[in-house]
């Protein structure tokens, strides 16, 4: 049986490496268009669940909400506090983690999450918990990668040269619907999902792969592990999968990656 646990510590120390700061510049519109789908009303009680940098967490706060954003990773909740100070927003931001969220039943008229519930490992566990804190008639707003996206691409390049654990579940397979319909069951009334595509963009695909490396806590583990031939083999990898999904046209990148923008109404 896999040890989720030290899994999971690994992953915290995996992200607190990199700089979420400066990585979490790239999903703002994500989250501001997560919440215009869900229709967030002022007043409500809103739960952004693995907020890292507090992108989501803020665009509810624009729209008249009262937020808490979770995140299991402590090191990344200074930038999210920080950012909610300069725009005058009393956010609430705890450590917390997504398969044990720390709230009573039904404390939120919306739960949401982009890019972040979706990379806890027990994911029935996380669905539930999701399902949990949200109030009956309450909805949940998710942002996930697909498994055909450029994101998806990447990650399973990674995970050839640093393989997860045997039993660890690819986080991808929460971007089908199948998948999403298994996880929340009949404890959902709707399930909402539109297919949008976030588009990456920088000077050349080497620099993204220098980018990310930098701040991506994971992918810099991944780089750590290797030695200079494996880490220029990585490299060279990445790009490739880069210019499979390049539309610039010239030596700059800018890549669109699909993902499900997912809205469900909890029974």
């Amino acid at each position: 049986m896999t040890d989720l646990s030290a899994f999971k510590a690994q992953r915290q120390q995996s992200w607190a490496a990199g700089d979420f700061a400066v990585l979490g510049t790239t999903t703002v519109l994500t989250g501001e268009l997560l919440c215009e789908a869900v229709d967030v009303r002022p007043g409500q009680k809103v739960l952004d669940v693995a907020t890292g940098s507090g992108s989501t967490a803020l665009a509810a706060a624009r729209r008249g909400c009262e937020v808490t954003g979770i995140d299991f990773v402590p090191a990344v909740l200074g930038s999210a506090r920080d950012r909610a100070r300069v725009e005058r927003f009393d956010i609430i931001f705890l450590e917390g983690d997504a398969e044990n969220i720390p709230f009573p039943d039904a404390s939120f008229d919306v739960v949401l999450s982009a890019y972040g519930a979706m990379f806890a490992p027990d994911q029935e566990k996380t669905a539930s918990e999701l399902l949990r804190v949200c109030r009956p008639g309450g909805k949940i707003g998710m942002a996930i990668w697909t498994p055909d996206s450029f994101f998806g691409e990447s990650s399973r390049v990674l995970a050839r040269y640093l393989p997860p654990p045997p039993g660890v579940k690819s986080p991808l397979l929460w971007g089908t619907e199948a998948r999403l319909r298994e996880l929340f069951g009949d404890k959902i009334s709707s399930l909402q999902i539109t297919r949008r595509s976030m588009t990456f963009r920088s000077r050349s695909p080497r620099k993204n792969v220098e980018f990310t490396r930098k701040y991506a806590g994971p992918f810099l583990e991944v780089f750590q592990a290797l030695d200079p031939a494996g880490q220029e083999r990585l490299t060279r990898d990445l790009i490739e999968v880069i210019h499979r999904f390049n539309r610039s046209g010239d030596d700059t990148m800018v890549v669109d990656s699909d993902y499900l923008e997912v809205v469900a109404t909890k029974r």
